[in-house]
């Protein structure tokens, strides 16, 4: 019997959920199951949605840090109308098919701004006759809440929609209870993965990587201080500065501030856009240096490149600093804060960084085909 599912996915910021988001889909599409990918935000011209059936729902975005307002993507402010329609949006793809399964990326536990949208679906779901089964996916570390209520509601909202949350991590690495107050409660919903990623992208063409230091920015929305000191950061390198460094800069940074960068890179330093061969540019490289977002870890824990990580750490955010201390903690990384970052001391940490020896630890992958079997398991008990 073939299987229907939809996964719902709502990136802000970066671009690292939808990237889950996707990976999983094309997972259960390689298992014969028919996917739609509802994604509320542009998806990235670097990432190849294979089999997908893409649904875009009217788009929103977060302005900055503080995920306290949503807006489109010509950055006005959603308004109760908007809503409206991004709801009426949401139950049209549900309702377009009789789907197995519902898979909510990040959500409850996170993206609660999207309750507006999200409790309606699932409230949807529900009261059909015959109802999906209903998941999360969910990274390997939650950004803590200073209000505990609201982890309180995050589970909450677990036991009363959810069949099963998936995580995706390796547990013998970080598990749920790192992060989550209230992970004893649904423990019984949870099944780790291994982390998503490691998909086949391109070989790196000629010799590029080769024995270079690698700055990367993901998207780049968050990336100002890392970027702006990487660019001057080259001839303060005791260990690094006969190198060629290359700083890669993702699709959310404009054209224009773009190409400023690019006007503002000393000697020694190329700039240019996000490329798709970036694990294997990793592969080659000296060092990489960059944020600690998940799926850039990913690809340089696969790698096994020394590594420097400026986590992104503005406001409340706790996640990439907490996962950035973890790789510290087995001696893949060198970390130095966000905050008063400079060309100096992220120079001090590239130097320290290239003295680690290359790392042979290695952590469980496979998540999104783990997700698969995980998912499809749980579809064929409910037929049983």
């Amino acid at each position: 019997m073939s299987f229907k599912a939809l996964i719902h996915v709502q990136h802000l910021l970066g671009t690292g959920h939808v990237v889950r988001a996707a990976a999983i889909g094309k997972a259960l599409a390689a298992e014969g199951v028919e996917v739609t990918l509802a994604s509320g935000n542009s998806i990235p011209p670097t990432l190849d949605t294979g089999p997908l059936k893409v649904v875009e729902l009217p788009a929103c975005k977060s302005p900055d840090a503080t995920f306290k307002r949503l807006v489109t993507l010509d950055n006005e402010d959603i308004d109760e109308a908007w809503k409206i329609a991004r709801v009426k949006a949401s139950i049209q793809v549900l309702d377009a098919d009789d789907y197995d399964l519902l898979l909510t990326e990040t959500y409850p536990f996170g993206r609660r701004q999207l309750d507006f949208e999200l409790t309606p679906l699932l409230e949807t779901a529900r009261s059909r006759t015959r109802a999906p089964l209903i998941a999360t996916s969910i990274r390997d570390i939650l950004v803590r809440k200073k209000q505990l209520w609201k982890e309180r509601w995050m589970a909450d909202q677990a036991l009363k929609y959810y069949d099963r949350i998936l995580i995706h991590s390796d547990p013998d690495f970080i598990r749920l209870a790192d992060s989550f107050p209230f992970a004893e409660e649904v423990d019984h919903l949870v099944r780790y993965t291994g982390y998503v990623g490691g998909e086949p992208r391109p070989a790196a063409e000629g010799s590029d990587g080769e024995d270079e230091v690698i700055i990367s920015c993901g998207g780049g929305a968050v990336a100002e201080s890392l970027l702006s000191a990487a660019l001057e950061a080259r001839p303060l390198s005791r260990r690094a500065e006969d190198t060629l460094w290359r700083v890669l800069i993702g699709h959310d940074i404009s054209d224009d501030a773009f190409a400023i960068y690019r006007q503002s890179a000393v000697d020694g330093v190329i700039v240019e856009r996000a490329r798709r061969d970036f694990p294997d540019l990793l592969k080659r490289a000296r060092l990489s240096v960059s944020q600690a977002g998940y799926n850039t870890v990913l690809d340089i824990l696969q790698a096994g490149v020394r590594a420097v990580f400026v986590p992104f750490a503005q406001i409340n955010e706790t996640e990439q600093t907490q996962r950035a201390e973890a790789l510290a903690g087995h001696g893949r990384a060198v970390v130095t804060p966000e905050a008063d970052l400079t060309p100096e001391r992220l120079a001090g940490a590239i130097d320290d960084a290239l003295a680690l020896p290359r790392s042979k630890h290695t952590v469980r992958l496979g998540g999104a085909e783990e997700s698969a079997r995980v998912l499809l398991q749980d579809l064929k008990d409910r037929m049983t």
